[in-house]
């Protein structure tokens, strides 16, 4: 597996990947459409914010951030468990001093990932400013 920044030929997967989280994620509901989707996955392309993991050259993970925000992380379903989050959160902290992102409360899988990576919980909302409108919860890390 290697992780390197996206290319724009990446997006129509990462789009898929995102839009088959949705998809399997029963309290997660859909408020955009697949085409919305993969116009999201081509803007965080375009901005340069976006690393992929790849696997025999095909992404199976990405991770996308402006600075220290992560604004994204996802895995295909075949993937998880298996380091590739790490990998690409991994990549993000040697690249930055700090990283902050938010996760749904329902998402307990998400909780124990971030705090087994060393991120603290610094804030709970009640999801009034996500488009899903679904408490979530603020993670943050430094470096040592």
């Amino acid at each position: 597996m290697i992780v390197e920044p996206a290319r724009v030929t990446d997006a129509p997967e990462i789009g898929r990947i995102l839009s088959g989280w949705i998809d399997e994620t029963p309290w997660m509901p859909r408020v955009h459409t697949c085409a919305d989707e993969q116009g999201f996955a081509r803007m965080l392309v375009d901005k340069g914010w976006t690393s992929v993991a790849r696997r025999c050259g095909v992404p199976v993970g990405f991770l996308a951030r402006d600075g220290g925000a992560v604004h994204a992380l996802y895995l295909a379903p075949g993937v998880r468990g298996q380091g590739v989050g790490k990998a690409l959160l991994d990549r993000a902290k040697a690249e930055t001093r700090a990283l902050a992102l938010y996760t749904f409360q329902a998402n307990a899988g998400a909780q124990r990932f971030y705090l087994r990576e060393g991120f603290s919980e610094v804030a709970r909302t009640d999801g009034a400013r996500n488009d899903e409108n679904l408490p979530d919860i603020r993670y943050e890390w430094r470096a040592p």
